[in-house]
């Protein structure tokens, strides 16, 4: 991986400080050092493995051309969340989770049309037709949606992954994704279940430093993906015009001894005249 994993640098961020230990899942026993000052300490070489595997499953889903929705709320992530998702173009919820997101897609992406019919409205003068009541009424309505669904707008099929920040938190969409078997990778934190999720980083989920380690990380193996799958394309649109440049130099030969041929045939057939 180009993003090196250094455990040092993980330290640093603080992402090994778990929860007081009366809060713990015990599922999260296989990731706890030990236990100090009454809170969990999470096992740092246990986390730098798991955002390897982690990496490498969100870079061969990024190459593929899928989707990968980052979900995070929470105050200290949500910021950072929309700047790496969007840093990487991959869709992201930030605000109130909306419920049947995945589940009923299809009226999610109406909520969407909506706001692209409005956008539609206003550049062809519809908009300026309107009473004073009504332009704020539908502005409203568009800053609404935008606030809430403008980050994915151009998710035109349902996600391809679902990275989590807290899966205690955003637990309906951990329970849609499940529900349509979307793989779910997730910074689980001590307090939480890992055994809902397909791909566990466990960390620390409420430091904004820890947050932006590991998202960090993450986005780094989704532009690889990404450059890779740009790569491809670019080689297979390359190959194509090679193909086609070969195909038409071949008819063009073809073509040519056609001629030749036939120029030879004419000139035979005048010297027998003669």
């Amino acid at each position: 991986m180009a993003n090196n994993i250094e455990v040092k640098d993980l330290l640093e961020a603080g992402v090994h400080f778990g929860h007081l230990t009366r809060k713990w899942n015990p599922n999260m026993a296989p990731y706890i050092y030990m236990e100090r000052n009454g809170i969990h300490v999470i096992n740092l070489y246990k986390t730098a493995a798991k955002i390897e595997e982690a990496n490498e499953a969100l870079k061969k889903i990024a190459a593929s051309g899928r989707k990968i929705l980052f979900v995070a709320t929470k105050k200290q992530a949500k910021d950072i969340v929309a700047d790496k998702a969007g840093a990487v173009n991959m869709p992201y919820i930030t605000e109130r989770w909306p419920g049947g997101m995945l589940t009923n897609f299809v009226t999610i992406r109406k909520a969407v049309k909506k706001m692209a019919a409005i956008d539609r409205m206003k550049k062809d003068g519809t908009f300026d037709t309107l009473s004073k009541k009504e332009k704020l009424q539908v502005d409203r309505l568009r800053a609404k949606l935008d606030k809430n669904l403008g980050s994915i707008a151009d998710m035109t099929r349902l996600p391809g992954a679902l990275f989590v920040v807290d899966t205690m938190r955003e637990h309906i969409a951990v329970k849609e994704a499940q529900k349509l078997n979307i793989p779910i990778f997730a910074m689980v934190d001590t307090n939480s279940d890992p055994r809902e999720v397909e791909y566990v980083i466990p960390s620390n989920d409420d430091a904004s430093k820890s947050i932006e380690k590991v998202l960090a990380h993450v986005t780094g193996a989704v532009a690889e993906g990404l450059a890779e799958r740009k790569a491809d394309k670019t080689a297979a649109e390359e190959k194509k015009a090679e193909e086609k440049k070969e195909k038409e130099e071949k008819k063009a030969k073809a073509e040519q001894e056609a001629k030749d041929k036939k120029a030879e045939t004419v000139e035979t057939e005048e010297n027998e005249k003669k």
